[in-house]
């Protein structure tokens, strides 16, 4: 059952360096935070969803509910599997995206990158992309460990002031201005 309180982490990353920050925020439902995590990857690398699960798991908030993440690929192709990620967190994962990923365009960017087809896997390991109408707008998002019902459930509690839910909203918020100084709004 889906609380107005439910627990959410949202997580997403700041601008490229050769390590990149990456901030969770934790958010009761889409309207309080309470907490923040932190930790860094390395830009292009494969180290990401180890890190998060790590950062997820020896983080304080228990009451966490639900992964919520801005797409599957952090600090440029630095890739998260969310079925291993939902594996050794315990926690269902929801990733969302403003548009529908262009697969053929993402794999013409893996050919420059070792282990492409490790990157590729985790990509399409996340599995069918779906859509929701959230006002005038769709979003696009994929998950794991939690059935498609639930999902839009949370999408719809969370999504109150922006298409992009507010966990993972103000996670790039943070993550953004703490590394540039300031954050403004994704073009």
């Amino acid at each position: 059952m889906i609380k107005s309180q439910t627990r959410i982490l949202g997580i997403d990353d700041g601008p490229l360096a050769p390590w990149v920050l990456v901030v969770g925020v934790v958010f009761r439902g889409g309207s309080w935070m309470d907490g923040l995590v932190s930790c860094t990857i390395q830009r292009d690398g494969l180290d990401a969803t180890d890190k998060i699960s790590e950062m997820v798991s020896s983080c304080r908030y228990k009451d966490v509910r639900f992964l919520m993440t801005d797409g599957v690929t952090f600090a440029g192709f630095n890739t998260i599997n969310i079925g291993k990620l939902h594996r050794e967190t315990g926690l269902p994962v929801i990733v969302v995206t403003r548009r529908n990923p262009n697969y053929e365009k993402i794999r013409r960017a893996l050919e420059r990158l070792p282990h492409k087809d490790k990157r590729w896997k985790d990509i399409k390991d996340a599995g069918d992309i779906h859509s929701i109408s959230l006002g005038t707008h769709s979003l696009y998002f994929q998950y794991a460990g939690v059935e498609r019902e639930e999902v839009e459930k949370i999408l719809h509690l969370t999504s109150m002031h922006s298409l992009l839910p507010e966990p993972v909203r103000i996670a790039h918020i943070i993550a953004t201005g703490v590394v540039r100084g300031e954050a403004t709004k994704k073009p």
